[in-house]
C-alpha cells in the first residue's frame, strides 16, 4: 500500500527500513483488478484522447516567440565542463515500478563518481534527460510522489541551501503510460510554472517535449508522440523553430517514446520520420548521430550505415524485457536513405539469456496467484454445468465461449493472424481438457457428497466443488496459462510482454551517461545485473545532506555494458536532402 506522507518521510535522513516498507514491490501486471482498470483507462484514451490533445492546449497558452522559445532549454551556461572541456548527461527511462529497482538506478545516478569494473570513473553528469514511461502502472499523483520523487529523494537528497540555479535539471518526455490519465499529472510534474524537486534535480521544462542545447554543437530533441504516435502541429513549429537558431552542422540527440525502429512500418517509426525531417529541411546539414528510446525495457544497439546508432535503453526500474526476438537486421526507410540496413550490434540481456529467464513462467499459478485463481473459477463454472448437464452441444458451446476469450486475449496482444489464432485454440483446447478431467475427478473423489447432491442437498456439494474447482483448477489453470506464455515467447514470437511482465523481473537495469565534446558523443551504457532485495539497504551514517539515505551491499558493482560508443558527428552523413513540403509525410 503507497503511504500517504511520502514527503514527511523523503525529509528524514535516515527512514526506517520499515517505513521504506511501505513502498510498493513490482507491479502485479496480472492482477485482475488492475487489468479491469488498464483496461478501462485504455479505452477511454483512445477514445476520447485525440480529441482532447493536452499538447494542443499548453502550447496555446505558451506565451513565447520562437526566438524565446529555441532560448528557453539552452543549458549551457549551467552544464559544468570537465577538464577536457566536454560535459556530461544521462539518459534514464521506464523508471518508476519497483522500489528497489527504481532507487537503484537513482543511487547510480546520483553518485559524485561512478566506479565501473576495470577501473573506468565517471564523474556525476549535469543534467538529467528522462525518455519516457516515469510511472507504473498509471499516472496518478500518489504514484509519481511514491514511484518517482521517493527513491531519486533517497538517492539524491534535496539541499535546500543550495539556489536553484545550481542544482541539475531534470528533463522528461511522457510514454503511454504518462498519457493514460490524459498527460495531467506529467505536467504538473513536469512542466509547470514553478520548479519541481525530483530529489536534488529540478524540473524546467514547459511542455511535454523540448529542445534542450547542451553544448555548441548539440542539442537534444525529445519528441511526444502520445498515444497515437504522431505529431501535433505546435510540437512541429516548435521543432521548427529551433532548428533554425542552430548552426550549420550541429549534432542532434533525437529521443521518442518508443524504439519505432523495432517496426519500421509503425506510427512511431513514421514521427522519428517526421522529426528528421525538421531537421533535414532547416537546410543547414543537421546530423543525427544518435536516436534513443525506451519503453521496450532492456538494452539494445543498432547502427546505421551513415553513422546513426540507434539505441534503446530502458532499464530504470521497469521489470525487464527479453531480447531474443529482436531481429539481427532491419531494413529502414528514414530521411534519405532507402532501404538501409540497421543490424544489430548488442543487446542486454543475451539472446540465451533471454530465453533461459522464460522458464520463470512456469511458476505462473504461484507469482500470479488471483489471476490464477480467477482461472480457476471460470474452471469450477464450466465444470459445474458440464457435470449437471453432461451434453456434447452444451460443451461444444462452452468450449467456443472459452476459446472466444483466449483467441480475443491474443489477438489483442499481438496481431491477428493465422498463427495467433491456431496457437489460441489449442491453449483453450488444453484448458477445456484439463477443466473436464479436474471436475470428473473432484465427482470421484467426492461420490459420498455426490449422493447428497442426489439426495436433495445440493448446496452442500455445490460448495465442496466451487472450493475444490477453484483452487485445484487455478493451480493447474496458472500452471498451463504460464506455460503457453513459456512456449510462444520462445518459439513463435508471441505474446513477449506478457511473458516477462508476468515474472516481473527487476534484474539487468541500465542507464546512459553521455560525454559530449566539441563534435564528439561517447555513450557508456552502465547496467547492473542484479538488484539488491528490500532488506539488504542499509542506511547510511553519512551526515552529508548530499549522502543517499541507503547504501547497496558489497557485490553491487555497475559495469558497462559493452565498450563506450564514440560517435563523431563529423562521420554521420547530414540531413542536407531538402524536400518540398508536399512530399514531407503528414504528422
Amino acid at each position: 500500500m503507497f503511504t500517504k506522507n511520502w514527503r514527511a518521510l523523503s525529509r528524514k535522513k535516515i527512514p526506517g527500513l520499515d517505513e521504506v516498507a511501505l513502498y510498493p514491490e513490482m507491479t502485479h501486471w496480472f492482477d485482475p483488478v488492475l487489468l479491469v482498470k488498464l483496461l478501462w483507462r485504455v479505452i477511454v484514451s483512445a477514445l476520447f484522447g485525440q480529441y482532447a490533445d493536452r499538447r494542443l492546449m499548453v502550447a496555446a497558452l505558451d506565451p513565447s516567440s520562437n526566438a524565446d522559445i529555441a532560448k528557453r532549454d539552452d543549458l549551457t551556461a549551467k552544464l559544468a565542463k570537465d577538464g577536457e572541456g566536454a560535459v556530461w548527461i544521462d539518459f534514464v527511462a521506464d523508471l518508476g515500478d519497483g522500489f528497489d529497482s527504481t532507487y537503484a538506478i537513482a543511487f547510480l545516478l546520483a553518485q559524485r563518481k561512478i566506479q565501473l569494473d576495470g577501473g573506468t570513473t565517471l564523474p556525476r553528469a549535469g543534467a538529467l534527460f528522462m525518455g519516457g514511461d516515469e510511472v507504473y502502472p498509471t499516472a496518478t499523483r500518489d504514484e509519481y510522489n511514491v514511484k518517482l520523487r521517493a527513491p531519486y529523494q533517497f538517492a539524491f537528497p534535496l539541499q535546500e541551501s543550495i539556489p536553484d540555479a545550481q542544482r541539475p535539471p531534470v528533463f522528461a518526455i511522457p510514454g503511454n503510460h504518462d498519457w493514460y490519465d490524459g498527460l495531467v499529472n506529467f505536467l504538473a510534474f513536469f512542466a509547470r510554472k514553478k520548479s519541481t524537486d525530483i530529489g536534488h534535480w529540478k524540473t524546467q521544462q514547459k511542455r511535454s517535449y523540448f529542445a534542450a542545447k547542451v553544448s555548441d554543437l548539440c542539442w537534444v530533441w525529445a519528441i511526444d508522440i502520445a498515444l497515437i504516435t504522431d505529431m501535433d502541429q505546435p510540437q512541429a513549429d516548435y521543432f521548427v523553430a529551433v532548428a533554425e537558431t542552430m548552426p550549420p552542422g550541429a549534432n542532434v540527440i533525437l529521443c521518442s517514446a518508443e524504439p519505432g525502429w523495432y517496426k519500421v512500418d509503425s506510427d512511431s517509426y513514421r514521427t522519428l520520420s517526421y522529426a528528421a525531417m525538421i531537421a533535414e529541411n532547416a537546410g543547414k546539414a543537421l546530423r543525427i548521430p544518435l536516436v534513443l528510446s525506451g519503453d521496450t525495457h532492456h538494452y539494445a544497439r543498432y547502427s546505421s550505415g551513415h553513422g546513426t546508432q540507434y539505441i534503446t535503453s530502458g532499464g530504470g526500474g521497469a521489470f525487464l524485457h527479453g531480447t531474443h526476438h529482436l531481429p539481427e537486421q532491419v531494413t529502414a526507410d528514414w530521411r534519405k536513405f532507402k532501404d538501409e540496413k540497421l543490424d544489430l550490434q548488442i543487446c542486454h540481456p543475451s539472446k540465451e539469456k533471454s530465453k533461459d529467464l522464460l522458464t520463470g513462467n512456469f511458476a505462473f499459478a504461484l507469482t500470479n496467484y488471483s489471476f490464477s485463481v480467477v482461472l480457476g473459477g471460470l474452471y469450477a463454472a464450466i465444470g459445474y454445468i458440464l457435470t449437471l448437464v453432461p451434453r456434447v452441444d452444451l460443451a461444444v458451446i462452452l468450449f467456443g465461449a472459452l476459446a472466444v476469450g483466449f483467441v480475443g486475449y491474443s489477438t489483442y496482444q499481438e496481431k491477428f493472424s493465422f498463427k495467433v489464432v491456431s496457437l489460441s485454440l489449442l491453449h483453450s483446447l488444453v484448458h477445456f481438457s484439463a477443466l473436464l478431467i479436474l471436475a470428473n475427478l473432484i465427482v470421484f473423489a467426492d461420490a459420498h457428497l455426490w449422493s447428497l447432491y442426489v439426495n436433495g442437498m445440493w448446496w452442500t456439494w455445490l460448495l465442496e466443488f466451487a472450493i475444490a474447482a477453484t483452487f485445484a483448477g487455478g493451480l493447474v489453470a496458472g500452471t498451463i496459462f504460464g506455460a503457453n506464455l513459456f512456449v510462444t515467447c520462445r518459439y513463435w514470437d508471441m505474446n513477449h510482454n506478457d511473458a516477462f511482465g508476468a515474472m516481473r523481473l527487476n534484474s539487468y537495469r541500465h542507464f546512459l551517461r553521455m560525454k559530449i565534446i566539441g563534435d564528439r558523443i561517447t555513450v557508456f551504457p552502465i547496467g547492473i545485473d542484479g538488484v539488491p532485495q528490500r532488506s539488504e539497504w542499509e542506511p547510511n551514517p553519512d551526515d552529508d545532506p548530499a549522502a543517499p539515505y541507503f547504501l547497496p551491499p558489497d557485490g553491487f558493482n555497475p559495469r558497462l555494458l559493452e565498450d563506450p560508443i564514440v560517435i563523431f558527428g563529423s562521420n554521420v552523413s547530414p540531413t542536407i536532402d531538402i524536400k518540398k513540403p508536399s512530399e514531407m509525410p503528414q504528422a
